[in-house]
């Protein structure tokens, strides 16, 4: 990271037009993207083989229940304690009577979200949840493939449990499914090994496509909710992970390697396989884990869906003249709480910030006002997303007794 921040501001500096400038532009956002790319890749035959093996793993109902409510309600509180936080500094620090900006650069944002597209979402359109695009620029077109990962754990479940069905005559597809899994995970571990130099690539692509200019007409936006980040990251969750026994910093040490790949891929699902692998090393089961981390991936976004929208649903009120009311307040608690399952077929801060602005009634052009710094805070929610999604199953495994206590060093 140090490397590749170093190498970033050096070439800020140079002509862009230069032979050595240019040159190191393009070598930095191939091999990031590229790295990105091959992570991404992983993630639907590995969320698919890891749950359709998991499925079948916890056959006892009771304790897969178990497992659900507990993960679905520390989702939850964990969101409250975040939203919290985020409503606290926007109305403390009031970042929308601070914003040097032209109030000219509001614009509607080309894509809202709505209630109605979490049960759209639900709904595969195939076996795997794939789906292609194809664009058109220039006279040429461009198809590319994409994924929803919500779509991907559904079929996966419906799989494995009619695989569990089947009984005895399913045990070859069964061993099949594993079998796979474990040669992902050899894919995985030998794409890990390359994370220093695409940690490297992503955060000089990084800084020379953003820098931090663009800070200081909204500073006091961009400190608020860098702010909220860090009260959470590294002040609520260790204070989580205290008061269930847990040592924060072995979680830390542990977590680090896929909280650090979402601070600079600014892409939860991408980091998906890293935080999986991170998540077992905490001792979580690998069966629950497998479950987890890809739910957590579309619909525990602390940094998203928590203290982003709540910090800037208050800037754009405050930007534009507009009081809010306590039930306006509320109606943001319940958005940030409940809505990022509401969006998790659809991608982006962006998408659950328009969410949160029609049901508030606030003018959606404001979110036009924050896409200059988007990128940048970007990298900060990721980051606190991936972190959430690992802290999650680590609670819920420790409180149910299913953490290898001995092997983790936890102190009980």
């Amino acid at each position: 990271m140090i490397i590749g921040l170093s190498a970033g501001l050096i070439v800020r500096q140079l002509d862009p037009a230069g032979p050595f400038a240019s040159g190191a532009i393009a070598t930095f956002h191939t091999v990031a993207q590229i790295f990105v790319q091959l992570l991404r890749t992983l993630v639907p035959p590995l969320v698919f083989t890891a749950i359709v093996a998991s499925v079948a793993a916890l056959r006892g109902l009771d304790n897969a229940v178990r497992l659900v409510v507990h993960t679905l309600g520390w989702f939850a509180l964990t969101a409250l304690i975040a939203v919290s936080i985020g409503i606290t500094l926007g109305v403390l620090i009031q970042p929308g009577l601070h914003a040097g900006i032209d109030p000219r650069a509001a614009q509607t944002p080309a894509s809202v979200g709505g209630w109605l597209d979490f049960l759209k979402g639900l709904v595969p359109a195939n076996y795997l949840g794939l789906s292609a695009a194809t664009k058109i620029e220039g006279g040429a077109a461009t198809t590319s493939v994409s994924f929803n990962v919500l779509q991907v754990i559904i079929a996966a479940v419906a799989v494995g449990a009619g695989a569990v069905r089947v009984g005895e005559k399913a045990e070859p597809f069964l061993t099949f499914m594993t079998s796979a899994n474990l040669v992902l995970r050899q894919l995985l571990r030998w794409l890990i090994a390359l994370t220093p130099l695409g940690s490297a690539a992503l955060i000089a692509d990084a800084v020379i496509n953003y820098g931090w200019d663009a800070l200081s007409a909204l500073g006091a936006f961009a400190g608020a909710v860098y702010l909220g980040l860090a009260l959470v990251l590294f002040g609520v969750y260790p204070a989580l992970l205290l008061l269930n026994r847990i040592s924060p910093l072995r979680f830390f040490a542990v977590a680090w390697p896929a909280i650090q790949i979402g601070f600079l891929s600014r892409s939860s699902v991408g980091t998906m396989p890293v935080t999986e692998e991170v998540t077992e090393r905490m001792g979580v089961p690998r069966s629950y884990a497998a479950f987890a981390v890809p739910l957590g991936s579309t619909t525990k976004m602390d940094g998203c869906a928590a203290i982003y929208p709540a910090i800037s649903a208050i800037f754009v009120a405050q930007f534009y003249g507009l009081v809010l009311h306590p039930s306006d307040y509320a109606l943001i608690v319940f958005v940030s709480v409940i809505g990022s399952a509401a969006t998790a077929g659809l991608t982006g801060a962006v998408v659950m910030l328009t969410l949160t602005l029609s049901t508030l009634g606030l003018p959606l052009e404001g979110v036009g006002l924050l896409l200059a710094i988007d990128p940048i805070l970007d990298m900060g929610r990721t980051a606190v997303n991936v972190a959430g999604q690992v802290l999650v199953p680590t609670i819920v495994s420790q409180r149910l007794g299913l953490r290898d206590d001995i092997l983790m060093g936890v102190t009980r």
